[in-house]
């Protein structure tokens, strides 16, 4: 058995992080230290203790503890669970308490056949994901639960834990090694708060080692490269490239080029690029429109030159847009024009801005009135562009940077008026 399920916590003053909700007086431990367990559903990355509190929740009770997996399990698996329960002589207020590992794997027919069983008590359900359960939990098993959120732990409450595996793997082992606190302390930074990779990091050491003596190198050897959680497919990519994205408009570059960093350990090269060409238009927009072509340039340099080098024109995109002056005018004007249509706030074309139509004999049709701008001063006769429903619509409204009021000055010169509702 591996050493990290071997030395799983039986009590929660055992369990490492989560003070937040398992901390004296806080909510969760209230709760199963008074014994009447609801449903749960606890949310958080792997190895930070959701099926260990599960485990001790099921001990405390003395419930019958059935464990699925929603990789695996279907729903013949549960029918089989309910079906056993009379065997136990469980009294109502016991009964199973069935622990369903990643349950955003199940299909929504799935997750609905375990309804039935907890509105009528057959099994408390206690459901753990590592994605944001409101998008891939069922609402009806969602609205009869307590979401929990678990979080990483941090490396001072990860060093004791670390500590007690060596201890304790030592003693059953009869080793007289030593750990030194550097190399403890590499594991605990590295796990990326993963408690069962830390344990079992340390378990590979006492394995390598052939000196007695744990240092920093051999640590340095075992740790994994990257501990930073990240799925392409799950709510941690779009966590970073939400971040990603929040830090370059809110002009902080240092954080800007951190979750960069994060996208370029990862290997992320379409995200990245895809994002960038966005904020360019998006954030940054008019207020410095140059920056439009140059993060293009930057992106066609990344991708022609891969990674690692692509890191380069990169960051240089990144601290450009974080430290550029922002507009989201132009987002905010076409958003407007969006909903208008969507909503059928559109009427019909003026008839002078039509394709010319003609009479049976190819002659145009009278009545068009259409106006050349140029062939007047400076490009520029007043007539109407919008239908007549929405004459007086305004989408867009210029940004106060100098660009965009460079560009309203020309055209109150233009049109030698004021035109204040759309400073």
């Amino acid at each position: 058995m591996p050493l990290a399920d071997s030395i799983r916590p039986k009590t929660l003053d055992d369990v490492v992080g989560q003070k937040h909700i398992l901390g004296q007086g806080r909510p969760l431990r209230n709760i199963i230290e008074r014994g009447s367990i609801p449903n749960m559903i606890f949310y958080g990355s792997s190895g930070i203790g959701k099926t260990t509190v599960a485990n001790i929740i099921a001990e405390s009770t003395e419930m019958q503890l059935y464990k699925l997996n929603g990789t695996s399990c279907s729903t013949a698996d549960i029918k089989e669970i309910i079906a056993s329960r009379g065997s136990f002589g469980f009294g109502r207020d016991k009964g199973i308490l069935l622990y369903l590992d990643e349950i955003q794997y199940l299909n929504k027919k799935q997750q609905q056949s375990l309804l039935e069983y907890i509105e009528n008590g057959d099994i408390t359900l206690i459901a753990s994901t590592t994605e944001n359960p409101y998008f891939y939990v069922y609402n009806a098993i969602l609205s009869r639960s307590t979401v929990f959120e678990f979080k990483p732990v941090e490396k001072e409450d990860l060093l004791p834990a670390l500590k007690r595996a060596f201890r304790i793997a030592c003693e059953e082992n009869g080793l007289d090694y030593t750990f030194t606190d550097e190399a403890f302390g590499y594991i605990a930074s590295g796990c990326g708060g993963d408690v069962r990779k830390g344990i079992n990091t340390v378990e590979l050491c006492l394995l390598a080692c052939n000196s007695g003596n744990i240092d920093l190198a051999l640590a340095k050897q075992l740790t994994q490269k990257s501990a930073m959680k990240y799925d392409r497919d799950g709510d941690q990519h779009y966590d970073i490239l939400s971040a990603f994205q929040k830090s370059i408009r809110g002009s902080d570059e240092n954080a800007a080029l951190h979750y960069l960093a994060r996208l370029i350990v990862a290997g992320d090269m379409a995200s990245i690029c895809r994002r960038l060409l966005v904020i360019a238009c998006e954030d940054v927009g008019l207020a410095y429109p140059n920056a439009i072509p140059i993060v293009k340039a930057c992106v066609d340099s990344a991708l022609q030159l891969g990674f690692p080098e692509a890191r380069i024109p990169l960051a240089d995109a990144v601290v450009l847009l974080a430290t550029a002056p922002k507009s989201n005018s132009a987002y905010m004007g076409i958003n407007a024009a969006i909903d208008d249509v969507e909503k059928g706030n559109t009427g019909d074309f003026p008839r002078h801005l039509q394709n010319v139509h003609a009479d049976g004999e190819g002659a145009a049709v009278k009545g068009q009135h259409y106006l050349y701008p140029h062939d007047y001063p400076n490009h520029y006769v007043e007539q109407q562009y919008l239908p007549d429903a929405i004459k007086d619509r305004v989408y867009y409204k210029f940004g106060d940077n100098k660009f965009e009021q460079a560009a309203y000055e020309y055209r109150r010169k233009i049109k030698g008026v004021t035109d204040s509702k759309n400073r």
